[in-house]
């Protein structure tokens, strides 16, 4: 069959065809652009595979595009690549590959079509079609990977045992085309994935964050995570998360499966975002509830102070797992701090005072704390859902209402330190904050609206209170 209709943007395949042709250098079009090309998935990256310099091919298809295109050469891995509008074009030689056993980096060496198809990692993706003039259009698939795709299949190339344990960042890769497709892995292929799992100690944790990131962002992780923590892969890259499973059953009490509903409130945030870290969130939401598990007689399982424990592992967590220390993980460890909160005010007689401290430790972040509770609420019992459902919308009612009166969300102190300095005439130290604090918690009491004159009157009061005397200038 014949796709050069497919092959858009139309000029671009034209340019490299006729710079291959100039060159007289057999060239393809492979990998997951066309494996995407024949899902109708979009995508923005286009690889080439010539048998010959994938280098001089680029710089050849650069000198035929309009306007001044710029190649970025990589001549440690014999790549070269080039930014044309929003398409992101790659070039490579056509290459065969062997493997050390103690590392991931191939001995690569110069090779056929055939051979840089039989290093693919699975049938999906060592698709290619042809840019050359005698067969313009036509697919090379020699390991059936248009029937794999039409059966949803994740499968390797060649033995998948060689596969896996020549680059076991493939396990990873595996299972993170099978989250983001929805594809079953093939019964041999997923044997061998489970036989190879303890090979992950060869990668680098940064490789190993990328491909779950990804599993994260799939339309429905749960699936994705299934497959990590059966297959045994989780167990080595995130322990902490496959600790979560399991029940205890004492006197006929048992608790819930906290590492299935970690997925399940995973699964309903990603119904609801898109957002990376909102769905980290979700994921650590609990992941303290092993450590603060204990038996009670009378009422059974407790998880007392998970939230503030679980807020606490979160940078080591971020840490071990490479991902950023920086406000991302401040975001994730303020969500799982603050996650129990809005529930607590679902009860009628709650208090201004309660919603300001709320509005005021979330801020900005207030929205997705809404939506990580609402995800958390996860009974069978679809009435006492809907009925904790039907409670956080007054919650947030109330929320609006606060916020629209005292503006808490964005809290910053009516009264600077550098105005209470300045008034009594005295030099930074604990006295300030002590002032400030004060002001605060006044504040979100409602004893003192969140307004300047009313908070620098009760200033003048404190400072009265303590002492201290007031700079005839500032009167």
């Amino acid at each position: 069959m014949n796709y050069s209709n497919l092959l858009k943007p139309k000029d671009v395949f034209e340019y490299v065809s006729k710079a291959a042709s100039e060159m007289q250098l057999e060239t393809y079009v492979v990998g997951g652009f066309v494996r995407d090309l024949l899902l109708e998935r979009p995508s923005k990256d286009i690889d080439f595979v010539c048998v010959g310099s994938g280098i001089d091919l680029a710089k050849k298809v650069a000198s035929l595009l309009p306007g001044k295109q710029k190649v970025a050469v990589f001549k440690n891995f014999g790549t070269a690549s080039i930014r044309f509008g929003k398409w992101e074009l790659e070039f490579v030689g056509a290459r065969k590959e062997s493997y050390n056993r103690n590392s991931r980096k191939p001995i690569v060496e110069d090779g056929s079509l055939q051979d840089d198809q039989n290093r693919r990692d699975f049938t999906i993706n060592a698709l290619a079609i042809s840019l050359n003039e005698d067969s313009f259009g036509e697919l090379v698939d020699p390991f059936d990977g248009v029937k794999h795709l039409k059966k949803k299949m994740i499968k390797t190339p060649l033995d998948p045992d060689i596969t896996f344990s020549d680059d076991p960042l493939r396990i990873m890769r595996a299972i993170r085309f099978a989250s983001q497709l929805k594809y079953d892995i093939e019964a041999d292929t997923y044997e061998k994935l489970v036989s190879n799992v303890d090979r992950l100690n060869i990668i680098s944790k940064e490789r190993i964050i990328d491909e779950l990131n990804k599993i994260i962002l799939s339309d429905k992780p749960s699936y994705g995570f299934q497959l990590l923590f059966h297959s045994g892969v989780l167990k080595i890259i995130f322990p902490e998360m496959a600790n979560l499973h399991g029940v205890k059953k004492v006197d006929n009490f048992a608790h819930k499966d906290n590492f299935f509903h970690t997925l399940k409130v995973l699964d309903n945030v990603a119904e609801v975002s898109n957002d990376l870290w909102l769905r980290w969130a979700a994921i650590l939401h609990d992941i303290a509830k092993p450590a603060t598990q204990r038996f009670n007689k009378k009422v059974g399982w407790t998880f007392h102070g998970h939230e503030d424990k679980g807020a606490r592992m979160v940078p080591g967590i971020f840490r071990s797992l490479k991902l950023p220390l920086n406000d991302k993980m401040t975001y994730v460890q303020k969500l799982v701090k603050l996650h129990l909160r809005p529930i607590a005010l679902v009860k009628k007689d709650i208090t201004d005072s309660a919603i300001r401290r709320l509005l005021f430790e979330a801020g900005d972040d207030v929205e997705d704390l809404m939506k990580l509770c609402k995800a958390d609420i996860t009974s069978k019992n679809h009435e006492r859902v809907q009925r904790y459902l039907r409670n956080f919308e007054l919650v947030e009612d109330k929320m609006k209402e606060v916020e629209a009166k005292d503006e808490i969300r964005n809290f910053k102190p009516p009264v600077s330190g550098e105005e209470i300095m300045k008034t009594f005439d005295i030099p930074p130290g604990r006295i300030i904050g002590d002032i400030k604090e004060e002001i605060k918690e006044a504040i979100l009491e409602g004893e003192i609206p969140n307004k300047y004159e009313e908070a620098r009157n009760m200033m003048l009061e404190i400072g009265k209170r303590m002492g201290l005397a007031v700079k005839n200038d500032s009167i």
